[in-house]
């Protein structure tokens, strides 16, 4: 029997029977999915969550160290603008992670590229504790590239890790783990920022690095981390090496392995060598493949999200809270923001991806709406600010449905394995790029044109709708080799007659 005649797919009664082979031989994907997303993605999120409270302290400790070490008192604005980039070299090191995501990922392989991940994670703990020590702002600046760095090495890398780990059945329930990671990192950075743990004058170095325990405890499952097998099959060409790593996830079972390696068999023979990101970026086959991977990680950046975080204390604050208890509200919505990702793999087990984006992003643009002009009129009513707090609140839901898990995955299943880690690393440089431009214009938007700021990203998320409903095809259940075929003709092709 050839290769083509022995690629077929297997009954409804094998398939049921695979699944729940599945479902038994998931304890090492399991723990090895836990600790790579907690000594990566969660420290991810816990950087982006632990600068806002204890700013102020931080910005004083800068002004005190220029005194001491230049002989030089900054201005406000000098302030401000040592303070802006403070903040946003973590964004600049995740723009550059991201793209060299793809070159790392394929030449030292995904587990190796998480390993340099919490070795950059470490690296910068260090810079963040000796610091205060030093005396030195630059060290400072230097600690937040690396972990930029890393953070975005990690998004470009870690979805892509674990679905080329996980069988067909899991794909999307382990697709989302890298975004409740970076959710769930936000909340406990959140946590470990306030004034009763570190946020304090004499501690804020501690809470910049506390991470590093995370990721040094997890790290120590490393040893036991496999190769990706698609990596070693397609890439590596180390063939032997894959079946090996795939009998150990899947139990031993060689007629469920045999299956696996003959999709491999049968994707080899389709793909070319691996792709650049230059060479991806010419070839008008993936014209439509990068669209949709940045359209939607930009996109995720761009709708919104952080803004709502931003402008959330001030909503509070005008519901009558005091300025501790909005901080406080604050802290609760980001735990409905990840208490509501806690759910996503299930959802994503269970449910199409075209529907719960276009249910995702349409409710998070009509939430948006909404608070635009509650905010604007806010002072007109006494109930309007319950308004606000009740459209922060369906707004984020809505948002963590589909927006915010599904574009770190997607990728994984729009492209083959040849131009994987290109197009992921391409996606990834767009989501750091949309959360640099939101993080520098947002306030200064915000002072021009006040409430009517959220009107951009109501924008975004009915371009996003659009995107989705005409090129978007539905990938749950189907190999990235099916799906490629179905937009490789670029704006001309018709994936949503398929879906």
């Amino acid at each position: 029997m050839d290769q083509k005649t022995s690629f077929l797919p297997p009954s409804p009664q094998s398939e049921q029977s695979r699944f729940n082979e599945v479902e038994k031989m998931g304890f090492l994907l399991l723990i090895v999915a836990l600790t790579t997303t907690f000594g990566t993605a969660v420290p991810v999120g816990y950087t982006i969550g632990v600068v806002n409270a204890p700013a102020e302290y931080m910005r004083n400790w800068c002004n005190a160290s220029f005194l001491e070490r230049y002989g030089v008192t900054l201005t406000e604005n000098s302030l401000d603008i040592l303070w802006a980039s403070i903040v946003s070299v973590f964004l600049i090191g995740g723009c550059a992670g991201s793209l060299g995501g793809a070159w790392i990922a394929d030449n030292l392989g995904r587990k190796k590229s998480l390993l340099v991940c919490g070795v950059l994670f470490v690296i910068a703990a260090m810079f963040f504790i000796f610091c205060r020590m030093a005396n030195s702002v630059e060290m400072l600046i230097i600690g937040r590239l690396i972990v930029g760095f890393a953070s975005g090495l990690t998004t470009a890398t870690l979805p892509m890790y674990l679905l080329e780990l996980a069988p067909l059945a899991l794909r999307g329930a382990l697709g989302v783990f890298c975004s409740i990671g970076v959710t769930g990192g936000v909340v406990v950075g959140q946590v470990f920022s306030l004034q009763e743990i570190f946020g304090t004058d004499e501690l804020w170095h501690w809470a910049l690095s506390f991470y590093v325990v995370l990721v040094i405890v997890c790290f120590v499952a490393a040893p036991w981390w496999p190769e990706s097998p698609k990596y070693l099959y397609l890439t590596a060409n180390r063939k032997d090496d894959a079946k090996t790593v795939l009998l150990r996830l899947r139990g031993n079972d060689p007629n469920f392995v045999q299956y696996e390696l003959e999709e491999m068999n049968q994707e080899l023979v389709e793909k070319s060598d691996t792709r650049s990101v230059k060479s991806v970026i010419s070839d008008p086959a993936l014209l439509l493949p990068i669209v949709l991977v940045c359209a939607l990680q930009g996109g995720q950046q761009l709708s919104g999200v952080n803004a709502v975080f931003y402008y959330s204390v001030s909503i509070f604050e005008s519901a009558g809270l005091s300025s501790t208890n909005a901080k406080w509200a604050n802290l609760g919505a980001g735990c409905l923001n990840l208490a509501t990702a806690f759910f996503t793999p299930l959802l994503m087990k269970y449910v199409n991806r075209r529907p719960i984006s276009l249910i995702s992003c349409t409710g998070s643009g009509i939430f948006l709406f909404i608070l635009t002009f509650v905010v604007n009129y806010i002072n007109y009513a006494s109930w309007m600010a319950y308004a606000c707090i009740t459209c922060v609140l369906l707004y984020i839901f809505f948002f963590q449905t589909g927006l915010g898990p599904i574009p770190f995955f997607i990728g994984s299943e729009l492209c083959n394995v040849s131009h994987r880690a290109a197009i992921m690393s391409l996606g990834s440089l767009a989501s750091w790029s949309g959360n640099f431009i939101v993080g520098i214009s947002f306030p200064i938007l915000q002072s021009f044109w006040g409430a009517w700021v959220f009107l951009p990203f109501v924008s975004t998320c009915i371009i996003l709708v659009i995107l989705i409903f005409f090129y978007l095809p539905e990938t749950r259940g189907k190999q990235a080799s099916e799906v490629a075929l179905l937009i490789s003709k670029g704006f001309r092709s018709k994936p949503r007659e398929s879906a």
